[in-house]
């Protein structure tokens, strides 16, 4: 399968949409798990449920359902929500029904009010008729009654394609779905009679329970209830997937499940299922996919030191490795397949800006600019599609140039569109990013941000682990074998963005972990934060030094280092003018040592910033700075030889660790 195959909401995303198709092909008893993509915000996950939805929804039946935040969606509601959805008539199968939940939802639905189990046992039949025929005048069944007090959950994935809505409004559409009275009602019944959560072993004092629970009992009684209906959902599928001409797998589509709510619903799915098959009984059918842009708490610290499970890459997700990496079968924990989102890739980037042109021939002058959009996003899907709007605004400045360069420069302050509201792409961005933190917290993680190493930039800059640990929670720090706890590149480069508007606040902060980086003898990063600061003849005079002392690829490495330190340069310029004022030739034009690595540092600063090297012209500067140090008398001069090669002719390092 090719990401071709299921539109640009896929892109990167291949394994987890094999690992969909591979799960709903299993047969119906056969164990699968609870796939969930985590990620930031941004990072693909609702286009990854579109891609889903359009790709399998012709062939499964389907449900969507968003757990937006202060939405308070009960598991009541979602289970009804779903079941409705998962009706949808295919042309392959004969039509789903969920007679077990409905009859536990009527049943508990209005409070009945009896005074004893004899009275409630007399009228809930008679209840549960009236409920039925109300719900069925009004709204053609008694599940489409849903719709009306919790609909706004369904909605549609962010970027959904035209297919994938036709199929969920397919989904969505009202029908005529009536339960045939009192037989079915007695049959489905008996199933809560016999169930192990109720006290109650005559059917009709069951369901009389399930009322009382509800509407008299106390909170334990309420996760009961609760508890039951996911049973009673999970055993409709099962008994659905049995007859001839049946679906044998179903789809469920959880997006944003971090939430309160959907956390909820995740851990009563995942209780029920483990309760199942614990008790000797097959798995449920259901292939659940549900994305999260925060760590769940039930995992344990953010860190995931604690947890079992160690977070897949969507690109080796599958199945079999599911079942080589999960935990023993005897825990709950056991059917969770984590995936972390990763970022799109330069060649990524490149396909996608290459289909928004079938919408958006406008941006066709910028699609050289893709490796510049990867730096500066980080390959963060929305970011890019952030990035590729502001460009679409770009009117007088589609021509290569220093016209463009300067135009770029000032990126983050040019408008996109969000909703019917202007906003800054800065802005636009950190809202997103950001979404729950206040501007007093925006403000202090700016200053963080200053620091490579985030954990110590919270230290230092005395603002506590609190902060560090939300970023955490919400996937905004590198995972796991990452050189340092670093924000996401583009979180990161927006928030400096913000800092350079408050020079007394950028000073003070590259100040305080300048001092910090001496005291604690780390020279590299003093330099590092020396440089942030425009100190550039003091950081040329520490490398110089350093020159006659160091192999050649430890100075390379160092210089790489200390010149990935962030800029507030003026923005007026394009990268040539930049170094003509941070570096001008010497008098009479001599060329020494000095002059030399004083170049080096300025050129290497400059193009380590996408936004002050959009085009990476500074390459050749810099191909032939390393040359000139060549010549300068070392015995080791190859490594200087091949560092102008590869700036000649561009192609990453092996050994860097600031991401260029």
């Amino acid at each position: 399968m090719t990401d071709a195959a299921v539109g640009a909401g896929a892109l990167g995303r291949r394994g987890i949409v094999s690992l969909a198709g591979e799960a709903l092909r299993r047969p119906p008893q056969e164990e699968r798990p609870v796939t969930v993509l985590l990620g930031p915000r941004g990072s693909g996950a609702s286009e990854t449920h579109s891609a889903l939805m359009e790709l399998y929804g012709p062939t499964y039946p389907f449900a969507y359902l968003r757990f937006a935040p202060g939405q308070a969606l009960l598991p009541r509601y979602a289970l009804g929500l779903l079941a409705r959805q998962l009706e949808r008539r295919l042309p392959q199968y004969r039509r789903m029904s969920f007679p077990l939940l409905t009859l536990g939802l009527l049943a508990s639905d209005e409070d009945l009010s009896m005074t004893s189990l004899e009275e409630g046992r007399r009228s809930i039949q008679q209840r549960l008729r009236d409920f039925q025929q109300q719900a069925e005048s009004r709204h053609g069944d008694y599940l489409a009654a849903f719709f009306e007090v919790a609909g706004g959950a369904i909605g549609a994935p962010e970027g959904a394609s035209t297919a994938a809505l036709a199929l969920l409004k397919d989904a969505l559409r009202h029908g005529r779905r009536r339960l045939t009275g009192g037989n079915r009602f007695g049959q489905a019944a008996h199933w809560y009679g016999a169930h192990q959560l109720t006290r109650a072993q005559d059917r009709w004092e069951a369901l009389t329970e399930l009322n009382s629970w509800r509407h008299q009992g106390h909170e334990e009684d309420r996760e009961r209830l609760d508890r039951i209906l996911f049973s009673a959902f999970l055993e409709d599928l099962r008994r659905g997937a049995a007859p001839s001409f049946s679906p044998r797998s179903f789809l469920l589509l959880l997006d944003q499940a971090d939430t309160r709510y959907g956390r909820r619903f995740l851990d009563l799915l995942l209780h029920a299922r483990h309760d199942t098959v614990m008790a000797n009984r097959p798995c449920d059918p259901l292939t659940v996919v549900a994305s999260c842009n925060r760590w769940l708490p039930r995992w344990g610290p953010a860190s995931g030191e604690q947890w079992p499970w160690q977070l897949r890459v969507p690109d080796g997700a599958s199945l079999e490795d599911w079942r080589a990496h999960r935990p023993p079968r005897d825990s709950e924990d056991t059917w969770w397949y984590p995936v972390r989102l990763r970022d799109l890739q330069p060649e990524e980037v490149h396909t996608l800006v290459e289909r928004q042109l079938h919408t958006h021939p406008g941006l066709s002058p910028f699609t050289r600019l893709t490796p510049f959009i990867h730096r500066l996003t980080g390959g963060l899907p929305k970011g890019v599609s952030q990035v590729l709007q502001a460009l679409q605004h770009a009117d007088g400045e589609r021509t290569p140039g220093p016209a463009q360069e300067r135009w770029l420069r000032t990126l983050p302050d040019r408008t996109v569109l969000v909703g019917e509201v202007q906003r800054t792409l800065a802005d636009a961005a950190l809202d997103s990013l950001l979404e729950g933190f206040d501007d007093r917290e925006r403000d202090r993680l700016a200053e963080c941000a200053a620091a490579p190493d985030l954990y110590v930039g919270t230290q230092v800059l005395g603002y506590g682990e609190a902060l560090f640990t939300q970023l955490r929670i919400r996937r905004l720090i590198d995972g796991p074998g990452a050189f340092t706890p670093s924000l996401h590149p583009w979180l990161r480069r927006l928030l400096l963005w913000k800092l350079a508007a408050r020079p007394s606040d950028w000073e003070a902060a590259h100040d305080l972990l300048a001092e910090h980086a001496r005291e604690a003898g780390r020279t590299t990063d003093r330099m590092y934060h020396l440089l942030a600061t425009g100190r550039l003849e003091e950081v040329t005079d520490h490398l110089l030094s350093r020159f006659d002392t160091l192999p050649a690829r430890s100075w390379i490495s160092e210089l790489e280092k200390v010149t990935a330190a962030p800029n507030r340069l003026a923005s007026v310029g394009g990268p040539l003018e930049l170094l003509a004022t941070l570096a001008p030739p010497e008098p009479g034009g001599a060329v020494t040592g000095r002059s030399v690595v004083r170049g080096l540092v300025a050129a290497r600063w400059l193009w380590s910033d996408p936004l002050a090297d959009p085009g990476m012209r500074l390459g050749h500067v810099l191909a032939d700075g390393f040359i000139q140090l060549s010549r300068l008398g070392r015995s080791d001069n190859v490594a200087l030889l091949n560092e102008s090669e590869r700036y000649l002719h561009w192609r990453p390092s092996q050994t860097t660790t600031d991401g260029s």
